[in-house]
């Protein structure tokens, strides 16, 4: 059984065409277990068989203690009927997976589609060193969204599941009948665990983002999706950390949901299509 860097090697020997240099933004080549461009800037493949693409340290609040309990929500079928319509709004080819955290959202995903070549990055490394475990033929890397390494029009499909966008840069490595399928939290999304962590916060709205969307894109399908998930005993103590919400929560508040944590939560998104 090849080991998780061999494999990373044999798929950067099948795909470099898929990378450019962030530096310098000229075409790669594959070079044993790296990527080298023309200029001579070189990109190591980690034991684990990840890319590190930036070239400095980033400390971001992704981390474990958030993106392991994530990863097991969305194992435990919390978000299936989403995974569901975005596979089906999924284009045949190269699919990009834009903050791809812990890699679940994208293994969920391809288990609906034939043969996808599939690249998932964030900028969080902690994120993409439990996404190389992910029982999926995938290429993880750490990268930033304002600079893509990736080729101009390289992309059939670019996933951005609940995470930020950069328009400019899904435009250039989009092919041009490619498509961006973004979910976007609606109104009552995670609506109980609000109520309980920021009772007097604002009314949750995600027009802005949406508008944004609208104004870059041509909207090609849009559907909101809506329905409560049972949440099985074994969860129940990782949808308190699964996301920013439980950021700035005191302990007394955490504690108290601890000792009598939810049994159900409302899913509320909205997924677009656009070209």
């Amino acid at each position: 059984m090849l080991k998780k860097i061999e494999r990373s090697a044999l798929f950067l020997a099948k795909h470099h065409e898929l990378f450019i240099c962030p530096k310098c933004h000229r075409e790669m080549m594959q070079r044993e277990k790296s990527l080298v461009c023309m200029n001579g800037h070189r990109f190591d493949l980690a034991k684990k068989g990840t890319l590190y693409f930036l070239d400095h340290q980033i400390k971001t609040e992704y981390d474990n203690h958030m993106f392991a309990p994530r990863g097991r929500m969305i194992r435990s079928g919390m978000y299936r009927p989403v995974i569901e319509k975005i596979s089906q709004l999924i284009q045949t080819g190269n699919v990009l997976d834009v903050g791809c955290g812990e890699g679940s959202f994208l293994q969920q995903i391809t288990q609906f589609i034939q043969n996808p070549v599939t690249i998932g990055f964030d900028i969080a490394k902690e994120g993409i060193y439990l996404a190389s475990n992910q029982p999926i033929e995938a290429f993880w890397c750490v990268a930033d969204l304002t600079n893509l390494p990736f080729a101009d029009h390289s992309f059939d499909t670019i996933l951005n599941i609940f995470s930020p966008s950069h328009y400019r840069e899904f435009k250039r490595v989009m092919k041009p009948e490619g498509c961006v399928i973004k979910v976007v939290p609606q109104s009552g999304y995670l609506k109980e665990l609000r109520a309980v962590y920021h009772p007097d916060g604002e009314t949750y709205s995600n027009e802005a983002v949406i508008q944004r969307f609208e104004e870059e894109l041509t909207i090609d399908q849009r559907e909101r999706v809506t329905y409560e998930f049972d949440i099985p005993v074994e969860n129940r103590l990782d949808l308190l950390e699964m996301s920013p919400l439980e950021w700035q929560v005191s302990p007394e508040i955490k504690a108290r949901l601890a000792e009598d944590p939810l049994k159900k939560i409302t899913i509320d998104i909205e997924i677009l299509k656009g070209h």
